[in-house]
């Protein structure tokens, strides 16, 4: 198990060149981490320590742990407040009279871990489309442009990128467009994964997180808690049986769910950090659709990237530019040294007007 989540520390590496941008990073490393570590926690309490501990009389421990371990356990809604020893057991432990009380049962705490890994999959399919898609271009152009100090094969190089931009002038939308597609498919994973959640957690999700920065601020003797209510840590279960003459034998029991005192940390940290992630990706959507609609504001980019530049030769470029053409410009802004940029940029501009490039 550890082998297998022993290849994630390849995420928190640098990239030696970069083909995205911050939120990008924050979909396909930090929200991919977070997931997994997770998930390896859980794991390791769920399949190497013990999960559950059930008490019942007549019933070895053993038969009970793994009984409703199986088939699940439940509590009762209307009894998750009062005090505990007094009104109550524990919130949701309470009698109750079948068909008359609700009663709503637990079955989700065996799938959390490999719901969370399957989270972070998902998390990584965009991040993947991009890096099959690039195809490692802006690598290959960028090769020995990193450093301030040029030798005769960097300054090749430099030559053959600029009549490389010139001859594919107007030739890099698709380019672009696939990766705002990944953006787009970055805000739409992480909302559909936080309904996905709510789905997973019996609609409990969407509001978790508020509900327990509320549970903070009320009366400790009239808040129910959210946590006790989506992740019990003590609830009942009920193991039938036939007894000597043959009849249908009930035995109910108490069952302790340590493993909940984890699993409630995990999604009130998630539902913060899904609310962050989601809001951050939106208000990059919007940047994105600026980008693409403004000119001016590619232009104030381009020159903002190429600050060493005079502005005739960055509006000279950017006038001749496509969307596609300055987002290649921009990412090559991003992993080239900018000194070296800088003379792209005038021997782009020269070329551009029919000059000889020196």
């Amino acid at each position: 198990m550890f082998d297998v989540f022993g290849s994630v520390k390849g995420l928190l590496k640098l990239d030696q060149v970069c083909i995205d941008n911050n939120i990008f990073r924050l979909h396909y490393k930090a929200t991919v981490v977070i997931l997994i570590a997770f998930s390896l926690l859980v794991t390791s309490r769920q399949y190497i320590g013990d999960p559950i501990d059930c008490i019942v009389d007549e019933i070895p421990l053993n038969v009970m742990d793994t009984y409703c371990w199986i088939y699940s356990t439940f509590t009762i809604p209307n009894r998750l407040t009062g005090i505990a020893g007094k009104d109550i057991v524990q919130p949701g432990v309470a009698s109750h009279v079948d068909g008359h009380d609700e009663v709503k049962y637990h079955k989700y705490y065996q799938w959390v871990c490999f719901v969370l890994f399957f989270q972070a999959m998902l998390f990584y399919v965009p991040r993947y489309l991009w890096k099959t898609w690039e195809g490692g271009r802006i690598k290959m152009l960028v090769l020995d442009l990193n450093m301030p100090i040029m030798n005769e094969e960097a300054k090749e190089r430099k030559k053959i990128l600029v009549d490389y931009f010139a001859d594919n002038i107007r030739g890099h939308n698709f380019y672009a467009m696939r990766f705002f597609f990944c953006e787009l498919l970055n805000f739409v994973n992480v909302l559909g994964q936080i309904y996905f959640m709510d789905f997973f957690l019996d609609g409990e999700f969407t509001t978790y997180g508020s509900d327990v920065v509320r549970f903070t601020e009320m009366e400790p003797e009239e808040r129910g808690d959210p946590m006790a209510r989506v992740f019990p840590k003590v609830t009942k279960c009920t193991f039938h049986k036939y007894g000597p003459s043959g009849s249908v034998q009930k035995f109910d029991g108490l069952c302790v769910l340590p493993l909940n005192i984890v699993n409630e940390k995990i999604y009130v940290f998630l539902w913060f950090w899904f609310i962050l992630l989601t809001i951050l990706t939106g208000i990059s959507l919007v940047y994105r659709a600026a980008v693409i609609m403004m000119p001016k504001l590619r232009l104030l980019m381009l020159r903002a990237r190429s600050r060493l530049s005079t502005h005739d030769e960055v509006e000279l470029i950017a006038s001749r530019c496509q969307m596609g053409d300055w987002f290649i410009l921009y990412q090559l802004g991003k992993n080239i040294d900018p000194l070296i940029y800088k003379e792209i940029i005038c021997d782009l501009s020269q070329k551009m007007q029919g000059k000889e490039v020196v």
